[in-house]
């Protein structure tokens, strides 16, 4: 195939960023051009999601924007991902706009996928490939990385599809991780993501997820290691002890509880409690007083009554995390929770994540104004055009997840860290400016 200009449109989440990325670094492998400038791109590829309905419109909206590019530069459009993995049967003769499908995994197909489709065919390729040993083309800045230690699920809660579309859980041999590692060069922040982190290696027999950490610590390359999608029950007293005493892991854990309420929990598949929340929450301030703590949850799952959503918000006032995401629940088919009696009315839904907003927006600000007048270490991601200032983060700000340091500064560089003097705070944002040391 002659050398072609790419454009790749990666939705989702950020383990959908990592297989984007593998693809990219396919494409350079190649000898092929990437470009930003979607209009440029004689081939389109779309990684899509299909975790919720709104994720599946936002894919096939991204697909037909894409088509309208053809009688330009546009040749071939490949759709890749979760939405073909799990309805290529409804997607392929209905998305005629596409020329090449491909699985989550298929990322040793796609050229040979686009030599037939650029011979006539129209191609339906999914689960014929595999990424292992795709090096990746890292799409983030610098000196932040992600690091996707899994694949798949095994929690098997009611409302959730990733089972069905990623498959199993299987933990990556912890000699490739640690080698893709160190092959990302200087990096100031690892993020470690999968479905679930905290299972890595039980699908072997054995929870290897600690005894992870520290062989990446180990490595010179890598200045700090930011951990996601902890589940609590999996939290361990080694897990703790780590975040106790590895300087490199930063303190912060992010612990997806989806509810506070025991019976939405069980309703929901999920394991935990209230109770052992709680508990948990208590016990890794005892440990690490700094710790950070951010969470995700659902509202509106069927049979959620007005006393337990505020039963939720007490839980928020109780549990006083530091940034919390609340997504309406969305009934998806292939689901139990699809069949479930008490289906919350959509306006309910709505409100209900409104009001959780606002009762999380006021234990997060409170929660920053205690740094107003002292000084902390941000690292710097770039220039803000709109504040006319430099945007960083401290060590319980993830990285396009939670808030910003914001700072001014004689100059600053990406990727360095500063000590920032804290001026004000908003809900979830610090203002400041740089100090020497």
């Amino acid at each position: 195939m002659q050398k072609k200009v790419f454009g790749v449109i990666s939705l989702g989440c950020d383990k959908n960023r990592v297989d984007a990325e593998r693809l990219m670094g396919e494409i350079i492998r190649r000898g092929h051009i990437l470009t930003d400038d979607i209009s440029r791109a004689q081939v389109v590829v779309v990684n899509t999601c299909a975790f919720l309905n709104a994720a599946r419109e936002e894919s096939i909206g991204a697909v037909l924007e894409a088509n309208e590019k053809r009688g330009g530069a546009l040749e071939k459009i490949v759709v890749t991902g979760c939405l073909p993995q799990k309805f290529i049967g409804e997607l392929y003769p209905a998305l005629t706009e596409a020329d090449v499908f491909l699985g989550v995994g298929d990322v040793s197909e796609l050229f040979p996928a686009l030599e037939r489709a650029y011979a006539g065919e129209r191609v339906n390729a999914v689960g014929c490939g595999n990424a292992f040993g795709a090096k990746r083309y890292v799409s983030t800045p610098s000196h932040i990385k992600y690091l996707k230690i899994s694949d798949g699920c095994f929690n098997h809660c009611t409302y959730c599809l990733i089972p069905k579309i990623r498959g199993k859980y299987i933990s990556y041999p912890m000699e490739e991780l640690v080698e893709e590692a160190r092959s990302l060069g200087e990096t100031q922040e690892l993020v470690l993501v999968a479905q679930d982190t905290t299972r890595y290696g039980e699908d072997g027999g054995e929870n290897l997820f600690t005894e992870l950490i520290r062989r990446l610590s180990a490595l010179e390359n890598i200045r700090h290691i930011r951990l996601l999608y902890c589940y609590p029950e999996a939290i361990t007293d080694d897990l703790i002890e780590e975040l106790k005493t590895n300087p490199k892991l930063l303190k912060y854990l992010d612990i997806p509880l989806q509810h506070s309420e025991n019976a939405i929990l069980k309703r929901m598949g999920r394991r935990g409690s209230r109770e052992e929340y709680l508990a948990l929450f208590q016990k890794l301030r005892a440990a690490v007083p700094e710790i950070a703590i951010r969470s995700t949850f659902i509202a509106g799952f069927p049979g959620e009554t007005e006393e337990e959503h505020r039963a939720l918000l007490a839980f928020l006032e109780e549990a006083q995390l530091e940034n919390c995401g609340f997504f309406a629940y969305s009934r998806e088919p292939d689901t139990p929770a699809y069949r479930l009696p008490g289906q919350v009315h959509p306006s309910t839904k709505k409100r209900w994540v409104r009001e959780l907003y606002e009762k999380q927006a006021g234990v997060s600000a409170a929660k920053l104004q205690k740094f107003v007048g002292r000084t902390l270490t941000a690292i710097c991601d770039g220039i803000d055009d709109g504040r006319q200032c430099f945007a960083g983060r401290a060590y319980f700000q993830a990285y396009e997840i939670d808030g910003n340091t914001f700072f001014t500064a004689p100059r600053a560089e990406e990727g360095k860290t500063y000590k920032v003097h804290i001026d004000r705070a908003e809900t979830y944002d610090l203002f400041g400016h740089t100090v020497e040391e």
